[in-house]
C-alpha cells in the first residue's frame, strides 16, 4: 500500500485494523499506545550486546511512524514514549497504574511481543497478535501453555535467553529445561538456593553454575519495568472517542480510502459541521438560471450534477442552478470546455434528460487529470482531491461545482509539470465520451443461444463431476478446497505441494504440477472450467440483457496501473479464449438482423514495441522484413537455421518472446514450456545475446526506473514504482519486472486509445451507422450494416494502421462474420 507519491501506508493499515478491533470490542475508559525511541535504554547500558545484531529498521517502516502516531492520536488513543525505557516498561507501568487506582480498572495490553505476558495477573489480560487471530492470554491460558505462573516468566526468560533481544540465558539451557526448573523451585533464586538438589541433573548444575552472572543479567534484562517515571496520569489517559474532521482529513491525506466508512467518517455530523462552519471554504452563490445568466458564462465553466439538478460554476464563482428542463442547460455546454468530476457518469444522467454526445463539448474530468497524474492509486474522490490539492475539506458542503474550477488550475499545471499533457488531452479526456457511447450501445447477445449452451455446460459438468467420483472412491464437494485436499493428498496419496492457513493447497498452480500423477486433476481442472463458465457467463449474462438483448459493460478508465482500460458489472473482457469452451462463448455475441461484426486486432503490438523501444537492429529488421518474429527466435534460441525449426521449437520461442517483455525467469519459463530451469535460463541468455538491444533495454530500464521511482511510455505515460527501493528482495524483484513491462504494456494501452480515439472519428466522418460495440486489450469491434462491412473494415485497418509511427510497422488484423466467434 502506497500513496500516489510512494509513500508506505501499509503498516499504517495493518496497525489501525487490529488496534481498531479491539477498542470495538472492549470499549475501553482509557487508551494509550507506547513507542520506542532511538536512545539507548537503562537495559543497553547496563549490558552492551542487549539487542546486538537485530536488523535495522527497514526505511519504509521508519517512514510511517509520523503519520502512524498522527492517526492513533485521531483515533483518541494516547501517544507515549520515554526517553531511557521502552515501550514495554511504559505498557507495564500504565498497566499497573490502572491496576492500582481506586477503581481497580482493569487492563487490556495489545502487542506482539511475548515479554508482556510476564504481566498478566487477575487485572491484566495480555492480548497476543499474532500473524493469524489476536489471542487473550488470562493465567489460566498462560499456565496451560508454559505450565508456570506469569510471574515466573521471567525467571524462565533468565534461564533460556532470548535470541530476538540477544539476552544470554544459561548457555544449554531451553525452554523446556527452564521450565521445568521454575516449576521446581519456584524462582531464579529458588534454584540457586537449592543448587546441590538432586532433582538438578549434574550436566545442568554445572551450566547453571559457570552461568549463574548471566542468568541474573538476564532477568534484570528481561524483566519489565512497572515503575517507569511516566507523567500521565491515568485521568490524562482518558478516551475521549476519535475526531471525526480530522481523522477524515487524515485517511484522505494518507489515501486510505476504506477506513473512511470503517470508521463511519462519510456522514458528517450536526456538530462537526458547526465546529468547522468558521473554517469550511465558503459557499458558492446560487443563482436560479435564466437565458441571460446562461448567454453570460464563458466557455470555460464546471458542471456538478446532484440529485437530478445541474450546477454550474463561471469564474465569478457564481453558481447557476438547473433543474427540471434541461434544455436550456444542453445550448449552454454544447461547444464549451466543462470541468466535471467523473465525466462518463455525468454524460449518462445527462442523456435520461435527452442529450446526445457532442464532440465539439471537451469534458475536463478531474478523475482523468488524477488518473494520469497517478496510475497506480484508487481512484480518489473530489473529497481527497479537494484535500490534497486546495487543502480543504469539503465535509458538509452540498454544492462543490466553484472547487472545480481551482483544482482544475491547480491539477492542470501538476499535469504540465510532468509532462502529461499529450496522455491527458490527446488520450483519456477525449476517450472519456466515446466509453460513455460505446456503453450506451451495447453489445447484442443470442440470449437463447447462450441459455443454450449454459444446459449444455452443466451436462458436461454432471458427467465430469461423475467421473471425479468414481476416480476418488466416492462423492465429496469438488469445490471446497479442503474436501478436495483429502481426496487428492489422503485418500489418492498425490504429492502435497504448497500449504496454507488452511491446508494443503488446491489452487490452479498446484494441480497443473499434479497431471502427471493422475487423470483426475485433468477431470477436475475441466470442471471447474466448465462450472465457472456457465456461472459466470453463459448463464448469467442473459440475465443482464436490456429488451433488444444488448449487453451494457461499465468500462473502468481510471483503474489500471498499465493504462489499459478495464471492462465491470458485467465483465466482458475476461471471456476465455484459449480454450475451446472459453471461445465458444463468443459465438453468442452476435450482430443485429442486417448487420456484421468488423474485428480489429493488433498483431503482435507488444513486441513490436519491444522492438521499437529497445532500437534492437535484429528484432527491427525482422519486422520490417516480415520475417515470421518466432520462428527467427527460434533459431536464435536453439542456436539451428530457421527450416530446421520444428512446431514445438517455435512454439517454445513463442513463451521466450512474449516472457521476456515480462521479466520472465528461467525457474517461470521452464514451467511454462516444460522443461529444467537450468534449460530454460539457456534459452533466456541465448535470447539476449541474439537480441542485445533488449538486453540493454532491460538493464537500463530498471536502472532509470529506481533513480526516477518510475517508469515512462513514449507518449509520456508513467507507472511510479516504489516496490524498486524496498528493503524485501521479492517485492523490488517484482519492482524490477514491473519496470521492464511496463513501459511495453503502458505504450501498447496508449496506442490501443489513440486508435479507438482514430477509429471512432473517421467512422462518425465517413459511415456514422458504424458502432463500436467492445475494446478487448488490443481488440476493437465494430457492428456496422451487411453492405458497408468491406467499406468499415477498410476505414478501421487504415486508422488503427496510422494510429502512430513506430520504428517497424504497426499492423492491424481485420476480419468480418456475423458473430464475434465466427470471422471471415
Amino acid at each position: 500500500l502506497t500513496t500516489k507519491s510512494g509513500k508506505y501506508t501499509n503498516a499504517i493499515y495493518g496497525m489501525i485494523n487490529i488496534i481498531s478491533k479491539q477498542m470495538k470490542a472492549i470499549e475501553p475508559d482509557y487508551a494509550a499506545v507506547a513507542f520506542d525511541l532511538k536512545a539507548p535504554t537503562f537495559r543497553h547500558k547496563m549490558y552492551d550486546g542487549y539487542k546486538a545484531g537485530r536488523h535495522p529498521t527497514p526505511p519504509e517502516l521508519l517512514s510511517q511512524f509520523a503519520d502512524a502516531k498522527e492517526c492513533l492520536t485521531l483515533l483518541g488513543i494516547h501517544v507515549m514514549e520515554l526517553e531511557g525505557y521502552e515501550a514495554d516498561d511504559i505498557q507495564g507501568t500504565v498497566a499497573k497504574m490502572a491496576h492500582s487506582a481506586e477503581e481497580e480498572t482493569e487492563s487490556y495490553i495489545l502487542s506482539g511481543d511475548r515479554d508482556l505476558l510476564q504481566l498478566i495477573d487477575d487485572k491484566i489480560t495480555v492480548l497476543l497478535a499474532t500473524t493469524g487471530d489476536t489471542v487473550a492470554y488470562r493465567e489460566e491460558q498462560f499456565i496451560e501453555k508454559y505450565s508456570v505462573l506469569p510471574s515466573q516468566f521471567v525467571d524462565m526468560k533468565a534461564l533460556m535467553g532470548d535470541s530476538s533481544d540477544n539476552i544470554p540465558g544459561v548457555a544449554g539451557v531451553g525452554e523446556k529445561t527452564a521450565a521445568n526448573l521454575i516449576r521446581t523451585f519456584g524462582s531464579l533464586d529458588g534454584i540457586y538456593e537449592n543448587i546441590d538438589s538432586k532433582e538438578i541433573s549434574k550436566g545442568v548444575r554445572e551450566k547453571l553454575l559457570r552461568d549463574k552472572d548471566n542468568a541474573y543479567l538476564s532477568k534484570t534484562l528481561a524483566k519489565i519495568n512497572t515503575e517507569a517515571p511516566i507523567k500521565e496520569t491515568l485521568a490524562e489517559l482518558s478516551y475521549n472517542g476519535i475526531q471525526k474532521a480530522e481523522l477524515r482529513r487524515k485517511f484522505l491525506e494518507l489515501e486510505l480510502v476504506s477506513f473512511i466508512s470503517k470508521f463511519n467518517l462519510d456522514k458528517p455530523t450536526e456538530e462537526s459541521i458547526e465546529k468547522r462552519r468558521d473554517t469550511a471554504p465558503k459557499e458558492a452563490t446560487l443563482k436560479c438560471a435564466t437565458r441571460d445568466d446562461c448567454q453570460s458564462i464563458g466557455d470555460l465553466f464546471a458542471l456538478e450534477l446532484i440529485d437530478g439538478t445541474a450546477y454550474l460554476c463561471n469564474k465569478m464563482e457564481e453558481v447557476l442552478e438547473f433543474s427540471g428542463d434541461f434544455s436550456v442547460l444542453f445550448e449552454i455546454i454544447k461547444d464549451k470546455s466543462i470541468v466535471c468530476y467523473d465525466a462518463k457518469s455525468i454524460i449518462h444522467e445527462l442523456e435520461k434528460h435527452g442529450y446526445k454526445i457532442d464532440f465539439k463539448t471537451r469534458f475536463l474530468d478531474l478523475m482523468m487529470y488524477s488518473y494520469a497524474l497517478n496510475p497506480g492509486g484508487n481512484t480518489p474522490s473530489l473529497a481527497m482531491l479537494a484535500s490534497s490539492f486546495l487543502g480543504e475539506d469539503i465535509e458538509g458542503r452540498k454544492v462543490n461545482a466553484d472547487l472545480l474550477l481551482k483544482l482544475e488550475g491547480i491539477m492542470r499545471q501538476k499535469v504540465e509539470e510532468n509532462g502529461l499533457t499529450f496522455i491527458l488531452d490527446e488520450l483519456e479526456l477525449p476517450l472519456v465520451p466515446i466509453l460513455a457511447e460505446i456503453e450506451t450501445t451495447g453489445f447484442k447477445i443470442d440470449t437463447n443461444g447462450m441459455l443454450e449452451y449454459a444446459d449444455a455446460l452443466e451436462l458436461l459438468a454432471d458427467g465430469l463431476k461423475e467421473g471425479i467420483y468414481m476416480q476418488a472412491g466416492g462423492e465429496f464437494n469438488i469445490n471446497s478446497p479442503k474436501q478436495l485436499a483429502d481426496v487428492l493428498f489422503v485418500r489418492l496419496g498425490l504429492p502435497a505441494a504448497k500449504k496454507t492457513k488452511s491446508g494443503f493447497s488446491t489452487d490452479a498452480e498446484t494441480l497443473e504440477a499434479l497431471r502427471a500423477h493422475s487423470p483426475i486433476i485433468d477431470d477436475i481442472l475441466e470442471y471447474r472450467q466448465v462450472t465457472k463458465l456457465r456461472g459466470t457467463y453463459a448463464a448469467a449474462l442473459p440475465q443482464l440483457a436490456d429488451k433488444s438483448g444488448r449487453i451494457h459493460t461499465d468500462f473502468k478508465q481510471a483503474l489500471t496501473a498499465t493504462g489499459r482500460l478495464s471492462s465491470a458489472d458485467p465483465n466482458l473482457q475476461n471471456i476465455p479464449i484459449k480454450t475451446k469452451l472459453g471461445r465458444q462463448m463468443r459465438k453468442y455475441f452476435i450482430a443485429d438482423e442486417g448487420n456484421v461484426l468488423v474485428d480489429a486486432d493488433y498483431s503482435q503490438i507488444e513486441l513490436r514495441l519491444l522492438a521499437h523501444i529497445s532500437d534492437d537492429y535484429n528484432m527491427c529488421e525482422a519486422f520490417k522484413t516480415g520475417e515470421d518474429i518466432h520462428r527467427k527466435t527460434a533459431s536464435a534460441v536453439f542456436g539451428i537455421p530457421e527450416e530446421d525449426v520444428t512446431p514445438e521449437m517455435r512454439k517454445r520461442a513463442k513463451a521466450v518472446n512474449f516472457g521476456i517483455v515480462y521479466g520472465i525467469s528461467g525457474f517461470s519459463l521452464s514451467k511454462d514450456i516444460g522443461t529444467t530451469p537450468a534449460e530454460a535460463t539457456k534459452y533466456i541468455k541465448n535470447y539476449l545475446m541474439n537480441y542485445p538491444g533488449i538486453d540493454r533495454y532491460l538493464e537500463d530500464v530498471v536502472k532509470n526506473a529506481t533513480n526516477d521511482g518510475y517508469t515512462t511510455t513514449p507518449m509520456g505515460r508513467r507507472r511510479y514504482i516504489p516496490e524498486l527501493t524496498a528493503s524485501n528482495g521479492t517485492v523490488r524483484a517484482f519492482g524490477k519486472r514491473v519496470a521492464m513491462n511496463a513501459p511495453i504494456q503502458g505504450a501498447a494501452a496508449d496506442i490501443m486509445k489513440l486508435a479507438m480515439i482514430k477509429v471512432y472519428k473517421a467512422l462518425r466522418e465517413k459511415l456514422p451507422e458504424a458502432k463500436i460495440v467492445m475494446q478487448v486489450h488490443d481488440e476493437l469491434v465494430i457492428e456496422v450494416s451487411e453492405k458497408n462491412a468491406e467499406k468499415c473494415a477498410m476505414i478501421v485497418k487504415d486508422a488503427m494502421d496510422a494510429a502512430c509511427t513506430l520504428s517497424v510497422p504497426l499492423t492491424a488484423d481485420v476480419t468480418v462474420g456475423k458473430n464475434w466467434l465466427d470471422q471471415e
